[in-house]
């Protein structure tokens, strides 16, 4: 049994099938009748009779191509009723898909392409993804009070809209990747590409790296806000600005930083929702920069209080 993975409209889908290596194994299929059996039960198990009813056919023939197809293996009794004296068995089939394998062609996961991710999205996310493989820790901010203010982090989850962005384009890494700030400063693991998620009350790594980024927080003063842009000179103090930012690692130049953070959880969402649901609008002046940052702003289109969308500021 292997999967098939299939991409509609820029998600991905998968179904179980059969593999075979011989065509005779799949002869069951060549024939117009079997195949509109098939595609019947495969919705909905159903019992010879109602087949022949549905499909218009003579209910002799019927059992005839049943028995051909649970001969091969395609289809097999998913339940018995009892109709009337006598029992009536639904069919159903034994997978949603059937694949051929030529005996050459093998390709190892890492061999593979990034899934026919536009460049400039290859580009910005390397070296945390090289060769369809995950190059980084994702660090999130501890739960727990931490860092000379004792704030908690609440943006921690956004994470996992992260990680389900990354997954579609590498394969699942042998080593935990996830890791809480204060684990990264108190072992000093700085020597890795990192995702970093939150600002800087929330996450401390961000609060580390703030000098090297390209649009700074304002961390002079608590309670954090602002956020000023060293290409515009703007400064903006809304809770729901967020920043993207890729930099060089100051701690290891030979890796890269990826920051998702905002003014207030709110800004750290936009971030978020800004890369994996906008990012062709996001990365449309990108340029391969190895420092380079987008400012955006968090909307709420459908007036429930939360933030749904993003506008890129600069």
């Amino acid at each position: 049994m292997v999967q098939i993975i299939k991409e509609i409209n820029g998600k991905f889908f998968a179904k179980d099938a059969i593999l075979v290596d011989k065509p005779e194994k799949l002869k069951g299929l060549l024939n117009n009748t079997r195949w509109k059996i098939l595609t019947m039960i495969a919705q909905k198990p159903a019992y010879p009779a109602e087949i022949a009813k549905t499909l218009n056919l003579h209910e002799q023939k019927v059992y005839y191509h049943i028995k051909q197809l649970e001969a091969n293996k395609l289809i097999e009794v998913k339940t018995k009723k009892e109709y009337g004296g006598t029992i009536a068995k639904y069919y159903t089939v034994t997978t949603n898909a059937f694949a051929l394998e030529l005996p050459s062609g093998d390709m190892k996961l890492s061999d593979l392409p990034m899934k026919n991710e536009p460049e400039k999205l290859k580009s910005f996310l390397f070296p945390f993804i090289s060769n369809s493989r995950m190059n980084a820790k994702i660090v999130v901010g501890s739960p727990d009070p931490h860092g000379p203010h004792q704030v908690r982090a609440r943006d921690g989850h956004y994470a996992i809209d992260i990680a389900l962005f990354l997954g579609q384009m590498s394969e699942m890494p042998k080593s935990f990747t996830t890791a809480l700030d204060i684990d990264i400063k108190s072992e000093n693991k700085y020597n890795n590409n990192l995702i970093v998620m939150g600002g800087p009350l929330t996450n401390i790594i961000t609060s580390d790296i703030n000098n090297y980024l390209p649009v700074k927080f304002k961390i002079d003063s608590f309670p954090f806000r602002g956020i000023t842009s060293q290409k515009t000179g703007k400064t903006y103090n809304e809770d729901n600005i967020g920043i993207i930012a890729k930099i060089v690692n100051p701690k290891d130049t030979d890796k890269s930083i990826l920051l998702l953070a905002g003014n207030r959880f709110n800004g750290s969402k936009a971030a978020v929702l800004a890369l994996t649901r906008f990012t062709d609008m996001v990365l449309e002046n990108y340029n391969g920069e190895d420092n380079w940052a987008c400012v955006v702003e968090g909307l709420d289109i459908d007036g429930d209080g939360k933030v749904d969308s993003v506008r890129v500021l600069e």
